[in-house]
């Protein structure tokens, strides 16, 4: 047993020695709680906890990523955790109702709520930001040009003096949007000068790598400044006509009705090749612009596994050509099943044809079963219309995982429910695999199971269920909100 005791400490420094990021990345996760939160907190100038509990599959899969980002971080941001199941006071202090809840602190105090992206990138990206001062001073044209050379747009800023209420309303603005942009400002107004800009205003400047014909490199403002006109400026042209998509900046982008060109994009190691299709989809996108749909590029290595599960594209169907979808901020999507030429001819009829409405939506959906068993009706997408919409019916539906356990418990219960109200006409107790098939758009599923009820004659209105699962609580919960309530029934 001595022996055996003397070994532990070589076996453990092999093992670190063997795997020394995961060592590295779980040590750079600082682990705090009730006892220690406040005077630990207080050290870091900038933080970002994650409270998360054990058991949350959402926060088992946030996890490495968290460990990968802390430790790109290390010396400029801290990253910590705090269990809420250990440490209850302190997430009931901070607010905390769900799992993982992200938050950034600033010298130990709540400073905001963390909504970037949850990927070691975009989590690096998006906190690399809250370093440093709100807006960079710059003070020759060198400072300039090292700013804006940069893969991200960049904002400037030019004033008077240091003193003017101006330049005090742009540091507000960039304080409040530092997360999303960067931010420099300058009194020297030579330094914009060259960009057309003689007196006080704001530059924005899109990317270098993203310079094109179609548009300007560079958007000038010079209205009345104030936190709200500055955001709205930069919201209408920091992308531009066709912007590079990106995992970190896509659901900016998808607030509008979007379409998206999938290629071997990359603008590290081949920027001539990037901008290639870049300027043919420019081309094309000229021709409908103000149409109430906006362009973008994407790698799409990136997003090969949304191509192949949303829109059911693989990324190696059309070979190195690009691939085109749609997807509109309702949720509904679109793919071009022509080949992408190289003139641009079968982008111009794809658009023509979204525009006339000819285009037949893509729905990810199960194939249709043969016929109907059991007390449960299964639902597949194309099939969600005819039966949980059906005007004349109250439908329960059921969005569920098949790997998902509680769905599994629930199972029993859930068919005792369906063979109970089964006599009756009017109501249907359904199911849907939200995994292989598209949840409709007005139906929000994050988790499984998740059920909502479809009233007769107010189909639009989808009602959310969250309440107990026992057999008594689903029947309470018709009896309430359906339009034609089960029977009575003693309890």
């Amino acid at each position: 047993m001595a022996a055996a005791g003397r070994l532990l400490p070589a076996v453990t420094l092999v093992w670190a020695f063997a795997f020394p990021s995961m060592v590295s990345s779980r040590r750079d996760v600082l682990k705090l709680g009730d006892a220690d939160f406040d005077y630990l907190a207080i050290e870091h100038d900038t933080m970002l906890v994650k409270f998360y509990a054990p058991w949350c599959g959402h926060c088992k899969k946030l996890a490495p990523e968290f460990e990968k980002a802390a430790t790109k971080l290390k010396g400029t941001v801290q990253l910590a955790k705090v269990d809420c199941t250990a440490h209850v006071g302190t997430c009931t202090r901070f607010g905390v109702t769900g799992y993982p809840t992200l938050k950034i602190f600033r010298n130990g105090r709540d400073w905001a709520s963390y909504d970037g992206p949850r990927s070691a990138e975009g989590i690096y990206q998006y906190m690399n930001k809250q370093t440093g001062p709100d807006s960079v001073s710059l003070l020759t044209e060198e400072d300039l040009q090292i700013f804006i050379d940069h893969c991200d747009a960049s904002i400037i800023g030019v004033f008077s003096g240091e003193e003017g209420s101006r330049l005090s309303e742009y540091l507000k603005a960039a304080g409040l949007l530092r997360d999303q942009f960067r931010f420099a400002h300058t009194t020297q107004k030579n330094l914009s000068s060259p960009y057309g800009l003689h007196s006080e205003g704001v530059l924005l400047f899109r990317p270098p790598r993203m310079s094109n014909q179609f548009e300007d490199s560079v958007v000038i403002f010079k209205d009345f400044l104030t936190i709200s006109s500055l955001r709205r400026f930069i919201r209408d042209h920091i992308f531009g006509l066709c912007p590079h998509m990106t995992l970190e900046n896509k659901d900016r982008l998808r607030v509008r009705d979007l379409l998206t060109v999938f290629y071997r994009l990359d603008y590290k190691h081949n920027p001539k090749g990037s901008n290639y299709w870049r300027n043919r989809v420019m081309k094309v996108a000229t021709k409908y612009v103000g149409r109430g749909l906006t362009f973008s590029v994407a790698n799409k290595k990136d997003f090969q596994s949304e191509l192949e599960d949303d829109f059911g594209l693989g990324t190696s169907d059309s070979g190195d050509l690009p691939l085109v979808t749609i997807r509109t901020k309702l949720g509904h999507k679109y793919t071009m099943r022509e080949e992408f030429t190289r003139d641009g001819q079968s982008l111009d009829r794809f658009l023509n044809d979204y525009f006339m409405d000819r285009l037949k939506r893509y729905i990810k959906s199960e194939s249709v079963p043969e016929k109907h068993s059991g007390a449960v009706q299964v639902v597949v997408a194309e099939l969600f219309d005819p039966i949980v919409n059906d005007p004349t019916k109250d439908v329960l539906i059921q969005f569920y995982s098949p790997s998902c356990p509680h769905c599994k418990k629930l199972q029993p219960v859930y068919t005792q429910l369906a063979k109970m109200l089964s006599a009756d006409p009017t109501i249907v107790i359904a199911k849907m695999n939200a995994v292989d098939n598209d949840v409709p758009p007005g139906y929000d599923v994050q988790g499984y199971p998740t059920f909502y009820l479809v009233p007769s004659g107010r189909k639009d209105q989808p009602i959310r269920y969250e309440g107990g699962r026992e057999l008594r609580d689903f029947l309470r919960f018709l009896r309430r909100e359906a339009n034609h309530s089960p029977y009575k029934q003693e309890l």
